[in-house]
């Protein structure tokens, strides 16, 4: 990026002027929460139970978007990390910011899913294996991540539990990801030698994504039973909750079904009774018993938004409105898949439709406060706190 333009001067509404340099400065982990929804956006489109001619084309605009922003996200943290000497260091233990470490690994994750979704079909074998290969150094990364950042939460961060929000479980939010993943990738895996592997690891990524977000789960309900509500600007943020159910719920509910067609016939020495089909009734009911779980959770957030909405404005956390709520709608989906029901389809399809229009409302909010220097700015994003930590 030209110095000059590094150096030329930005004005807020307020009519406060800073460098872009400064404000490049202050690019957060956070602004991956926009490529995560976008993502979930690429992946949700592609599972439509009712589609149309361009919905596919549509879905591979949003794709290609995904990727851009991606990239343009990327390349913008490196430059703040470059600019900003021990700044990496400082964001990872940033007792608010890093957290948000785990949206670029989500990011990254539902890139792998889209591909798969929109690419496998136009393309060779290779690229099916490609996406197995991609699929374990995925899940290897993010386990390193998560046990070596929670490392730096517990050890160094005191954390009070009555300031707790769900974004605390979003260094985890990868392998409650790594389920639907696997599960997507199966359709074109080949069966049993590489798709039986990718079965059993999702299913155990799954249930550590889930056990650990569960026990957050307590420490929440925990602030929330207190009466504590998080601030107004940051109320979006409780839509967060809503992830880990619904997507442990599409987990259990696609892998149980692939399991049917994967799992050998003779599977753990069991020939008596068809194991297939004993997996694919248990993911169905327990993918059933955990919607509801967070569609619970949904309404406790949209409540808690819709009553501080007049006291609110924008920030990153916003576009939480979006990536768990699309996991909700994919985990639905298969529901009404699994009981052919065309009720529940068609209520996917309308879900479909607002969280299309609710992404639409958010990007625009997004750019607004970049325009008016409300984020992107000193003392306004995720690292507030650590603003004079930086080096210039």
């Amino acid at each position: 990026m030209p110095r000059k333009f590094l150096d030329s001067v930005s004005a807020n509404y307020q009519g406060h002027r800073v460098t872009w340099r400064e404000r490049i400065s202050h690019f957060t982990w956070s602004w991956f929460e926009c490529t995560m929804s976008t993502g979930a956006m690429a992946t949700l489109l592609s599972q439509q139970p009712y589609s149309f001619h361009g919905l596919k084309t549509i879905g591979k605009v949003v794709f290609i978007l995904d990727l851009v922003l991606f990239a343009t996200f990327t390349a913008l943290i490196t430059l703040r990390f470059c600019l900003n000497r021990g700044a990496l260091t400082k964001s990872l233990h940033h007792g608010n910011e890093s957290f948000f470490f785990g949206t670029f690994w989500v990011s990254l994750a539902l890139i792998i899913y889209s591909i798969q979704a929109y690419g496998v079909p136009s393309c060779g074998h290779w690229l099916v294996t490609t996406l197995e290969v991609l699929f374990w150094l995925y899940a290897a990364c993010v386990m390193l991540v998560s046990i070596f950042q929670y490392h730096v939460i517990f050890d160094l961060e005191q954390l009070p539990v009555h300031e707790m929000m769900p974004a605390w479980i979003l260094p985890v939010y990868p392998f409650l990801i790594l389920g639907p993943l696997a599960g997507t990738l199966l359709y074109s895996q080949p069966r049993p030698s590489a798709a039986l592997p990718i079965l059993i690891g999702g299913i155990a990524f799954q249930g550590l994504g889930w056990c650990f977000a569960f026990m957050q789960y307590t420490l929440y309900i925990t602030r929330l039973t207190s009466g504590l509500l998080p601030d107004e600007p940051k109320r979006p943020g409780m839509f967060v909750a809503v992830g880990p159910a619904a997507y442990t719920s599409q987990a259990l509910i696609n892998l149980g079904s692939q399991a049917q067609v994967i799992l050998p016939s003779d599977f753990l020495g069991i020939t008596t009774i068809p194991v297939g089909d004993i997996w694919k009734a248990v993911g169905v009911a327990g993918g059933c018993f955990l919607w509801l779980v967070g569609f619970w959770f949904f309404a406790i957030s949209l409540v808690g938004f819709v009553h501080g909405y007049k006291y609110a404005h924008f920030t990153l956390n916003w576009w939480a409105l979006i990536f768990p709520n699309a996991g909700l709608t994919i985990a639905l989906i298969h529901i009404g898949n699994v009981l052919s029901s065309n009720a529940i389809k068609a209520v996917c399809s309308a879900m479909t439709i607002l969280l299309c229009v609710v992404w639409l409302w958010v990007a625009a909010l997004n750019i607004k406060a970049v325009w008016r220097g409300q984020i992107l700015w000193p003392h306004k994003d995720e690292d507030m706190e650590d603003i004079e930590g930086h080096e210039q």
